[in-house]
């Protein structure tokens, strides 16, 4: 191989590797900054007290300055200082969002795409009664019905989110049943629950890990959604979409209190949107 071809073979995949992971890299930057700020929000944070309850009448509505890079807000706390603390609410929602939900999800795929025959049937008929609905309207719906708690923000994204989880890795396992090291565990006796656990899950994970990444994004915005109209997260409470609905009222006049934590949320969904689509394009190749 002659020392120009040699460097165009070296530089091109090099340069294809750069062009993808580029996406993935910018969004887990991001998004390592957005958790290591929320999981330092206590020692960084101007005020601290400022996301609890706290308040300083006095200090109210103040533009942002030195002493308070993102001005206060209507009982005169410190913006940055709540923005920081409700960093750590809406990225707890998500997480734990997305962990309870892609658990139910894959356990029940897999067991759909696995078994077959009833049970798939019967796990695929409860998941298109959920996915007949807006995720969002019924997210809605059940947060009516329970008290009004960054718990019920939770459980109401969850129940909405678990079959999309579900369909997606039915349809992986139910490729992989099929393959031939699956026959060749059948043939040697290998029990069904350890088929599932050493081959049949390892290899349906790849799609729901690219999914769940993508989904981060939209489960902050649903979050901020029901804390927007009074479903979610209360005082004294620091959560982005409750700011935002505080705010709103005051946006041509003290833009600062509502557009902060606005773009906390327009931050943060992007970069967990840029990482899925990083990942997907890995992944993909």
């Amino acid at each position: 191989m002659t020392a120009p071809a040699l460097t165009t073979f070296r530089r091109t995949p090099l340069r294809r590797l750069a062009g993808v992971d580029r996406l993935a890299v910018a969004g887990a930057v991001l998004l390592g900054v957005v958790v290591l700020a929320a999981l330092l929000a206590p020692w960084i944070a101007p005020y601290p007290e400022d996301g609890g309850s706290a308040t300083h009448p006095l200090e109210a509505l103040l533009p942002p300055s030195g002493a308070h890079w993102f001005g206060t807000d209507q009982v005169g706390r410190d913006v940055l200082s709540r923005v920081l603390f409700g960093a750590r609410t809406s990225l707890l929602i998500a997480v734990a969002v997305l962990a309870v939900s892609g658990v139910a999800g894959v356990v029940l795929g897999v067991v759909a795409g696995y078994a077959g025959g009833w049970a798939r049937d019967v796990i695929m008929r409860v998941t298109d009664v959920f996915l007949a609905f807006p995720a969002l309207l019924l997210s809605l719906a059940l947060a009516v019905v329970l008290q009004p708690s960054v718990t019920t923000v939770i459980v109401a994204i969850a129940v909405t989110w678990w079959p999309w989880y579900a369909r997606l890795t039915a349809s992986v396992a139910t490729s992989v049943a099929t393959r031939g090291f699956v026959d060749s565990a059948r043939c040697l006796g290998v029990p069904a629950p350890l088929i599932v656990l050493r081959h049949v899950l390892p290899n349906s994970l790849t799609p729901v890990l690219v999914q769940l990444s993508l989904d981060g994004g939209g489960v902050i915005l649903t979050a901020a959604a029901l804390s927007y109209l009074g479903l979610g997260a209360h005082e004294p409470t620091s959560e982005w979409g409750l700011m935002v609905q505080q705010g709103q009222s005051l946006f041509t006049t003290d833009w600062w209190v509502v557009t902060f934590p606005g773009l906390a949320i327009l931050v943060t969904a992007f970069s967990f949107n840029v990482l899925g689509e990083g990942l997907r394009a890995r992944l993909s190749r």
